[in-house]
Parts: structure tokens; sequence; C-alpha cells
């Protein structure tokens, strides 16, 4: 749905965004990165509200930059709030629903519609100027949503939900997933990307330093051991047998907590040896997990000394 190819931006001698390329498809893809990354330029770029300095940026096989076509296709949900305060939130989902191209005959439905979708039905009649910063962001998306585009792009929607909305929220944009459109989402907040998709975008510093899947991306971190932790009854007996695999690097043992840690540079070939030593040894394994496979020890070891 979405290509750059070798897209950059600057903006006077400053960089926004150095020589991207990638490709965003259907589904739930995050954009990940910490502010001033280059997130809300690349989001500008593909919402068409700036060309790239060099390169070049495609939605729909089309360039963005002041093209209806494109727009008709797109939902847009900003990071700032540019209300019409006075209107309800019925009346601006409705009006926005009209402005997008959605029909006088359809437009009544297709707002309640949205509006159950992200839970805002029984407050939609209520002044915009006295929502929460939730309800804001619950109105944003029903207007992003309104004409039924293909792609949704959301930069830092999540801000101002409580863990709830969150949660509902997140449960909306798998809902638009399940149904083939793509959504594109922005944010700095590690966990909550986590809890979204594992299908990402790490920027930083105007750079795309990785693309894919988080496992994946995991994977290319080869320089670095991975950590595995474990809760055994016999912690001993279970950092003896690590101790025998050639690509165990280190083996710690916790007594108290009944904890072994080992480091590994071939995960995979470990977790696979794990099944082995449960069913063939009988060693009793009561807990695993790792402290490297999450995204916030992957952003920091892609990060480190950049």
């Amino acid at each position: 749905m979405i290509q750059f190819s070798r897209a950059s931006r600057w903006y006077g001698e400053v960089i926004g965004l150095n020589d991207i390329s990638c490709e965003i498809g259907p589904g739930v893809t995050a954009l990940l990165g910490q502010n001033g990354a280059g997130k809300s330029t690349m989001m500008k770029l593909i919402t068409g509200q700036m060309r790239p300095t060099t390169g070049e940026v495609r939605v729909f096989g089309e360039t963005p930059f002041a093209n209806p076509n494109v727009y008709a296709r797109m939902g847009y949900c900003p990071d700032v709030d540019s209300f019409p305060e006075h209107l309800s939130g019925r009346e601006f989902v409705r009006r926005m629903g009209l402005l997008s191209g959605v029909s006088k005959q359809a437009i009544k439905d297709r707002t309640e519609e949205v509006l159950t979708l992200v839970g805002m039905v029984d407050r939609a009649d209520k002044p915009v100027k006295g929502y929460s910063k939730g309800m804001r962001q619950r109105i944003k998306l029903a207007q992003a949503m309104i004409h039924d585009p293909d792609f949704i792009l959301l930069d830092e929607p999540l801000n101002g939900l409580d863990p709830i909305g969150r949660r509902e929220f997140m449960g909306v944009l798998q809902q638009l997933a399940d149904r083939g459109k793509g959504v594109l989402v922005s944010s700095h907040i590690l966990f909550e990307v986590e809890q979204m998709t594992r299908s990402i975008l790490l920027l930083h510093r105007g750079r795309l330093l990785a693309a894919g899947d988080l496992s994946n991306i995991r994977a290319l971190i080869d320089s670095h051991p991975h950590r595995i932790r474990m809760e055994s009854r016999d912690p001993r007996a279970l950092a003896a047998k690590c101790a025998g695999f050639g690509h165990v690097l280190s083996v710690k043992v916790d007594e108290a907590l009944d904890e072994v840690e080992i480091t590994t540079r071939k995960p995979d070939e470990f977790y696979d040896a794990v099944m082995g030593m449960v069913l063939d040894d009988g060693l009793t394994i009561t807990a695993m997990d790792s402290p490297d496979n999450n995204l916030e020890s992957v952003y920091g070891y892609l990060t480190e000394g950049r």
C-alpha cells in the first residue's frame, strides 16, 4: 500500500528523514521511535502534507502530495487536536464524513457505526469542548474511519487513554486489520507497541534502523548474547545440564529464587533443547522467560552508539 524509495526530507540544514526505503502493507504496523526520530515527518509524507526533498513516496501506487485519489482511501488521526469545540462529537464526525465523500443517504448509519466501534455512542451528543483527552482520541479515530478508508494513520493515538480505553482501542485496530485494512500507528512507548503488533519500523534520528517482524529483527542482533531465565525445583541440576551445551556462554544459579540464567548466541537451539531436558532428562522447569526477547532490548541494541 505504501512505498518509500530512498526518501529524505530536509528542513533547511536539519534532517527530518534520511534515505528511507521500506514498504507498508495491510495489517497493523507500528512506527516506533523517540521524540524527534522522524515519525511525524514520515506521517506527513504519507498523508501528502509535504513532498520528500529527495527520493519518492507512493501510496496506492500514486504520489500522495495534493492527490484527492489518495486522500479518498486514507484516514488520518493526528497527534494534535483542532476541533470545532462548539460541535457535538456526533456532528463533528458527521461533517467530516460528508467532507470525506460519504453520501447524505449513508452518513447517518455510517456515523452511528463508527461511534459504536470506538465506544462513543452514549457521549456523542456532548460538545467536544467538554471531552476528556481519551474521548477526544476516540472521536478522532471515528472521523478517521468514517469513509471506510483502506489505510489509516494514527499519530500517538493512545495518549490520554486509561488502561481500559487503551485495550479497547487496540481491539478496534485489530478489527480493522482483520478486515484487510492497513493501519500505521506511531508511538514512542515500547510496551504499547508490543501489545499492538509484532510488525514494526524502528526510526532513530531520521534513519530507519530496522523493519519487519520483531522476532526477525531480534535475530539480526547476533553480536549480543541472548539471556534466558528459568525457574526449577532443582536449579543446580538444570544449570549443570545447560553448561554442557556448546552454544551456552554462561550459566548463573540463584538458589534463593530457584532460578537459572543462561546466555547464548543461539537462542533457537537452546529453546529446542529445553524440550529434551524436560522430556528426556526429567528436569522440571516451572517458568521461563527472556529479558532480551522484547522490544525495549531490541531498540537498545540497535541504537547503542548511534
